[in-house]
């Protein structure tokens, strides 16, 4: 049996469809506002309130020196986990001291937020489960109730 070739229904190839300047705009404005609610809502996940001590520079320090000291003696396994502690610790310091300027992002997020919660059907409940404060809504004129 022979095999037969069809032809697609779709689009013609040689028509080419471009994007108008004012898509192009709309959906660079998209783009960046979903950036920066994107942003404000990292930076509220990382300085969160977190259970227990907050961990210090000093802290750390006084950690990893404790692990240098145990290290040598320590049985095989315990030494792998020392390792891990070690490296986890490492990298928990070399980030503490970046600071997460949370007042700026919010700035930029009060200026999306309502365009953005209304372009994606985000609620104001939806918002305040991820931690936006009511404040925040307010200042951005996120309505409680949906009209």
């Amino acid at each position: 049996m022979a095999a037969t070739k069809t032809k697609s229904k779709g689009k013609s190839t040689g028509a080419k469809s471009t994007m108008t300047a004012a898509h192009k705009a709309a959906l660079a404005k998209g783009r960046e506002e979903g950036r920066v609610v994107r942003h404000y809502l990292e930076a509220l996940d990382e300085t969160k309130p977190r259970r227990g001590r907050k961990r210090t520079p000093e802290s750390i320090q006084k950690r990893l020196v404790a692990i240098d000291t145990a290290f040598p003696d320590a049985a095989p396994l315990k030494r792998l986990q020392l390792a891990q502690e070690e490296l986890n610790l490492e990298a928990e310091l070399a980030v503490v001291d970046d600071v997460i300027d949370v007042a700026g992002l919010e700035k930029a997020f009060i200026k999306v937020a309502r365009a953005y919660g209304d372009r994606k059907g985000i609620s104001y409940s939806a918002w305040r489960t991820v931690g936006v404060t009511a404040a925040v809504l307010q200042s951005a004129g996120v309505a409680r109730s949906r009209r």
